[in-house]
């Protein structure tokens, strides 16, 4: 077979791209249809673990188009993003090809890239192409950005390789959509233009009527027709595949304060916290925004070292340790985990040498290989705070450089921290309110969702097929299966 492929394209970043793709992903599904997702470059530090395939090594991809997959019941798989690239400072970012990282393409510069990798890209599509009837493929900030039209590999070539039927999509709250929409057609090479299938409008707040005639108009301009006004929706239940959610705080009760540091990794395992009835989710960047929570989450972080100094600079340690010492509750989830420890120890410039929180006698040793891979673990005997995760089993995954081990100095001296799960995965303190873990997905295990909250939250399945009612309601009839006939 050879599938069909639609392409989702954004006018910028942000503008809903990943969601309308996986919606698009479990709408297919539906029809019966086998799918499979596809983004050629990803950079976000949002990634989970899969297996492997035949012919392919597992390893890391973007969260989002683990979700798209999903999404289309497909098993998630390398080929579906084979480039991902995972910021560690504003100049420099960890490459991983095909779910393994490649320190030889992260030495290159970014423009140096494209030729190298485009073949393996190509490869992955094709492959997808042909086990496959529906291909519903994910565009990158926007198709207009035309200092990098040269180098593409993740927009415009792609699109033309899959000769795929495009939708753009603008998020309309931010003002300025339809101008966004004809300045990136406007800037199209001629011949992409007629790839576009039509325009999205996205975030839609009052009466789609006052928008006339300017969809009209429009598709007067450019040959382009507007096929869906899309309501705003503030909990569909999908996690966000970047950045800090923009609203401040979700729900009411109990406070749980994530610390939102600038490299932070793996954010989209929060999402659970927002459908729990009776807690408050706060992403925390400030001291004063950690003075009433009840318990204040160091989420990963794909460079620790550097935020661990940011963290320092905004004051909120001393915040953190007088919490603490207050015996309330702290969670350190991987690189949050190394951040409790007494020190970092960077003999190979991995990530850097630095003092840490010292919350948990524990020490961080960083080594060159990485560790990818889920999980399967119970917590054993749990005290104080988290007495509640006393014999609870879950699944989780480890994406991390570094192996984290108890102070030899402070053990001797009688200061232990207290294993709390085999094979060096999790530690407490004597007092019990400070707890470490290596395993991401904490909060979208039922099993530790109900053990800390007497809680259950919508499933990822109904969340899918929530987002595919949805277009199916506010898409123009007929378009989404004219997309792929």
């Amino acid at each position: 077979m050879t599938a069909r492929c639609v392409m989702v394209l954004g006018t910028t970043s942000g503008a809903g791209k990943s969601w309308l793709a996986t919606a698009l992903c479990r709408w297919y599904a539906r029809q019966g249809l086998k799918v499979a997702p596809f983004k050629a470059q990803n950079m976000s530090n949002n990634a989970r673990v899969v297996g492997a395939t035949a012919g392919n090594q597992g390893g890391e991809i973007g969260s989002a188009q683990y979700f798209q997959a999903l999404a289309a019941r497909a098993m998630p798989e390398v080929r579906m993003n084979p480039l991902l690239l995972k910021p560690e400072r504003d100049t420099h970012s960890q490459v991983v090809l095909m779910g393994q990282v490649s320190e030889a393409l992260s030495a290159l510069p970014w423009r140096g890239r494209s030729e190298r990798v485009w073949p393996t890209i190509v490869q992955a599509l094709d492959a997808l192409r042909a086990e496959n009837d529906v291909v519903v493929i994910e565009g990158a900030g926007s198709p207009a950005e035309i200092n990098l039209m040269a180098s593409d590999i993740v927009n415009l070539r792609v699109a033309r390789h899959a000769n795929a039927r495009c939708l753009l999509v603008t998020d309309i709250d931010r003002g300025g959509a339809f101008a966004h929409l004809y300045g990136t057609w406007a800037l199209l090479p001629e011949a992409d233009r007629a790839l576009l299938s039509g325009f999205v409008l996205n975030k839609f707040r009052g009466d789609a009527l006052l928008l006339s005639p300017a969809p009209e108009q429009l598709q007067e301009l450019t040959g382009v027709p507007t096929v869906a006004t899309l309501p705003m929706w503030w909990s569909h239940g999908l996690p966000e595949e970047d950045g800090v959610f923009d609203t401040a705080e979700f729900g009411a009760g109990k406070t749980v304060a994530v610390v939102a540091y600038p490299r932070i990794s793996n954010l989209d395992e929060f999402q659970p916290l927002k459908n729990v009835p009776g807690i408050r989710l706060r992403w925390a960047r400030t001291p004063s925004q950690l003075a009433d929570a009840d318990w204040i989450v160091l989420p990963g972080s794909k460079h620790t070292s550097g935020d661990l100094a940011w963290l320092r600079a905004q004051g909120l340690d001393r915040a953190i340790a007088a919490h603490a010492a207050r015996g309330g509750a702290v969670l350190g989830i991987c690189g949050g985990l190394q951040m409790l420890g007494e020190a970092l120890i960077d003999t190979h410039g991995i990530d850097g040498n630095a003092a840490g929180l010292g919350l948990l006698p524990l020490v961080t040793v960083f080594d060159p290989d990485k560790t990818v891979r889920h999980r399967d673990a119970c917590f054993g005997a749990v005290g104080g705070a988290w007495a509640a995760l006393s014999g609870v089993a879950m699944h989780g995954y480890e994406i991390h450089h570094g192996r984290t081990a108890e102070h030899s100095a402070m053990a001797a001296a009688g200061d232990h921290a207290l294993p709390v799960m085999n094979d060096g995965l999790a530690w407490q303190n004597g007092a019990g309110n400070v707890l470490g873990i290596y395993l991401h997905g904490m909060f979208e295990d039922p099993a530790v969702l109900h053990a800390l909250f007497g809680a259950t939250v919508p499933t990822l399945d109904s969340v899918f097929d929530g987002l595919a009612d949805y277009i199916d309601t506010h898409f123009d009839a007929g378009v989404l299966r004219s997309l792929i006939d």
